[in-house]
């Protein structure tokens, strides 16, 4: 395997040279006098500057300049760079690349050659610039990952967010962009694929043509609610916003403006659901708040979730599972549909669910709930303190060590207070099987470092609401046995009916699946949906503020 990986990258060398060698003779008087230029000049460079990489992998030519013109190559940066929405209007890069396309069209023919290298110069730092923004986008990472291990409140927050780099990188892209010769075929394919990217393109471009025709008006405030028969002031602005964006439909407007609807109604409810609001047809204090949110904020959020996306894992298998915390939803996905959804509980906000991206290959029927140290030392001793009884009412079973044999220990014996604030506690607190287990009968596993898993969850109640943070980071599952049976209906390692016998007892039984399934757990405030609609929902950690 490394040889045959060896020979694809000495392949792949050979036609590069092979191709610049080509177009070396196009012009040869020009490209030897300007290699000669430009390997001296590598030679001034820090050892690790983007210019001296980036020519000393294709050999010194100039790719960016020919002798009379500026190439091929420089004409489609310009014009992606010009397209790409994703730039704001008053962007550097944006900025940089009109002001040298500029010059060099009205000046090209006058430069020296050693003007022609220095404009050589300029375009590929504009070129670094563009890639560095087009796989990696704006967010500053490094601080906001800072924010998250110390908050100014200095509170410690059990999250995290790993991240996925592309594999195309500046240097790549514009190898093999020489061997295939075209720029914008290879920048095409460096762009993300996943996660409805390309989609959410189209949306960014659709709110961009919204603001460019003056967005939405303002909505007036109001007081209560707004339902089905009554007349509101604000019924004529909600209206025009929600047509604006399309969600209106072919709703006329009445003979009376001011009045709320059936058809008005069905795009309120419409409006609700792309918004994560409990989709009643009632104009309430969410509902307004949302609608009011101005045009220039909703893009900032797609943007900025654009960005998000360019750093999640992009895999392309024919099944994977998608956890999206700020929409408290799991999502099944089989041949790029959605063939399940339901709800979950994730972390509150003080125990952030993190995200990140794995497998999940276990599956654990019965779990004995083994409670996190954390969880021991915060909550657990804390109550021992005020009563060594504490943890029967919990059904907590407390062993000293780790081992399943380890005989049991009675709480009240031990002095909880020398604990309290250790690094470690030497005993295994754990709730065994059964009905009232804080996992429930089911959970899934895939490794990690945050011991975070799906499970199933005893309190069912708290899946009937509107905003579900409520979990120490773990995802509970609203409908676990579901799960249990997609997987049984491609993996022969899950039989339905052998796990449905298992589940009546109360013993822990792994399944060790044949085929593991991608699971992302992922944080996107604005994203397009499986049926191609366009959502937005409310930033429940705070992310949004922290990334800008």
């Amino acid at each position: 395997m490394i040889r045959y990986t060896n020979l694809i990258g000495f392949l792949k060398h050979f036609i590069l040279a092979y191709v610049l060698i080509f177009s070396f003779a196009q012009s040869a008087e020009f490209h030897e006098e300007a290699s000669t230029i430009i390997a001296a000049s590598m030679e001034k460079q820090p050892p690790k500057s983007f210019l001296k990489e980036f020519y000393e992998r294709i050999y010194f030519v100039p790719v960016w300049t020919h002798e009379n013109s500026l190439s091929n190559f420089s004409n489609e940066l310009f014009k992606q760079i010009d397209a790409d929405k994703t730039l704001e209007p008053d962007s550097k890069i944006r900025q940089n690349a009109f002001a040298i396309s500029s010059k060099s069209k009205a000046e090209y023919v006058t430069l020296s050659m050693e003007e022609k290298i220095k404009l050589e110069f300029e375009i590929a730092q504009l070129y670094k610039e563009y890639i560095n923004h087009l796989l990696n986008g704006n967010i500053n990472w490094s601080a906001f990952k800072g924010k998250l291990v110390n908050p100014k409140n200095e509170e410690e927050i059990n999250g995290g967010w790993i991240t996925y780099g592309s594999n195309f990188n500046a240097f790549n892209i514009m190898q093999d962009a020489i061997v295939n010769g075209s720029l914008a075929d290879t920048l095409s394919r460096a762009t993300p694929k996943g996660f409805n990217y390309a989609l959410m393109e189209k949306e960014l471009i659709k709110y961009l043509h919204i603001k460019q025709n003056d967005g939405w008006g303002k909505i007036p405030s109001i007081k209560g609610s707004i339902k089905i028969g009554q007349s509101n002031m604000a019924i004529p602005a909600i209206r025009e916003r929600l047509r604006s964006t399309g969600e209106l439909a072919n709703c006329s407007t009445p003979k009376t403006p001011k009045l709320y609807d059936a058809c008005l109604q069905k795009a309120i409810i419409k409006f609700q659901k792309n918004n994560g609001i409990n989709p009643n047809g009632i104009i309430n204090t969410r509902t307004l708040k949302a609608l009011r949110e101005n045009i220039d904020t909703r893009i900032s959020k797609i943007r900025l979730n654009m960005d998000r996306i360019k750093w999640l894992n992009h895999r392309f298998e024919q099944r994977s599972i998608m956890i999206n915390i700020p929409d408290f939803k799991f999502t099944f996905i089989e041949n790029n549909k959605a063939t399940k959804e339901m709800k979950v509980i994730v972390g509150d906000t003080k125990h952030h669910t993190p995200v990140f991206s794995n497998r999940v290959s276990t599956i654990i029927l019965n779990p004995y709930w083994n409670v996190p140290q954390s969880i021991i030392q915060k909550e657990f001793i804390p109550k021992l303190l005020k009563n060594p009884n504490a943890m029967i009412k919990e059904n907590i079973e407390v062993t000293r060590g780790w081992d399943r044999d380890e005989p049991k220990i009675n709480p009240a014996a031990i002095d909880w207070s020398q604990y309290q604030y250790s690094k470690t506690v030497p005993f295994r607190f754990a709730q065994p099987p059964g009905n009232g287990n804080a996992l429930g009968k089911i959970k899934f596993l895939f490794p990690n470092n945050f011991a975070v898993y799906m499970h199933d969850t005893p309190t069912k109640r708290l899946f009937n609401e509107d905003v579900r943070a409520f979990s120490h980071g773990c995802i509970r599952l609203a409908e676990p046995m579901e799960l249990l049976k997609i997987f049984a209906s491609f993996d022969s390692a899950v039989d339905m009916e052998r796990a449905n016998k298992i589940l009546k007892g109360k013993t822990q039984t792994q399944i060790n699946l044949k085929n593991s399934i991608p699971v992302d757990i992922v944080y996107l405030t604005s994203w397009v949906d499986y049926d191609g609609v366009l959502q937005f929902r409310d930033d429940v950690y705070g992310y949004d503020e922290l990334q800008k």
